[in-house]
Parts: structure tokens; sequence; C-alpha cells
């Protein structure tokens, strides 16, 4: 995860909600997003 962007994370998990892929996965996301004080904007499920 380290070598994502902050820009290449968020969308990386924007897309991953929008496709609906394993929440798994997008928790994942999430976490380093967290992880870097990042705000994701989404309205996504899992918030």
């Amino acid at each position: 995860m380290a070598m994502l962007t902050d820009e290449m994370l968020l969308d990386s998990y924007h897309m991953a909600v929008e496709l609906k892929l394993e929440r798994e996965f997008i928790t994942l996301l999430l976490a380093e997003i967290h992880k870097r004080n990042l705000d994701t904007d989404s309205g996504s499920i899992l918030h």
C-alpha cells in the first residue's frame, strides 16, 4: 500500500465501492485511507 499515492489510493477505493468488489478489499483500502488521515468524500456502505 505504501507505493500508492494518496490519489491512487482514493481512486482505487472509490472504484472498488462503485464496482461492489469484495468487502474485505474495500475495508483494507479504507484502513489505509484512515491511516493516512485522508477523507473519502463518499457515501460508502462501510462508513
